[in-house]
């Protein structure tokens, strides 16, 4: 079992029903699936650039990503319908847990000038999206392979909770080890 999952059961799980005083384990909130995303609207016509992204976010995440097709066709963006725009994966059950493990622990400590991840990036429900500009922050990629076509390329981490808000979906991340900002009170 993942080491972040162990914990969430054990000690997180627990302390959730207590503060909130909620008598059914399933009603606790808990994380539901992690979303890993890269948009290539650049790479429409190359599709060297697309299999090079896949290959690092089949590195970093442990499954093979889906690409991800436009559903339209857009003439101010050149763009026709059926044409790939970006690589998508889905973390659910272990893997989510190891990502999310390796993102608190190892990635975002290397981020450059990092102080903390802003709390303003949850939508209403509690799920929260953080973007890294750059994939080289994890290990399993290289520098040379962070660099395709020319750019960097970042990606877009997204953090679905099974919380209503977002006081419930920061509460839980917090516990989980998510290292946000402290904020200051306003006066």
């Amino acid at each position: 079992m993942s080491r972040l999952k162990d914990r969430y059961k054990s000690e997180i799980l627990p302390e959730l029903k207590k503060e909130w005083s909620i008598a059914n384990d399933l009603a606790v909130p808990r994380l539901r699936k992690i979303v890993v995303n890269v948009g290539l609207g650049d790479a429409k016509d190359n599709q060297e650039i697309i299999d090079k992204v896949s290959g690092n976010i089949t590195a970093l995440t442990g499954q093979k990503p889906v690409v991800a097709k436009s559903k339209r066709s857009i003439s101010n963006f050149k763009l026709s319908q059926g044409q790939p725009i970006g690589v998508v994966a889905t973390l659910r059950g272990e893997r989510m847990f190891d990502f999310l493990d390796k993102l608190i622990t190892i990635v975002l400590p290397k981020v450059r000038d990092f102080r903390g991840l802003p709390g303003s990036a949850f939508d209403g429900q509690g799920n929260y999206t953080l973007g890294l500009r750059e994939q080289t922050t994890f290990p399993e990629v290289n520098y040379q392979a962070g660099v395709i076509g020319s750019k960097v390329r970042g990606l877009e981490v997204t953090i679905v909770t099974t919380a209503r808000d977002r006081e419930k979906g920061r509460k839980l991340l917090e516990l989980l080890g998510m290292p946000f900002r402290k904020e200051k009170a306003r006066v």
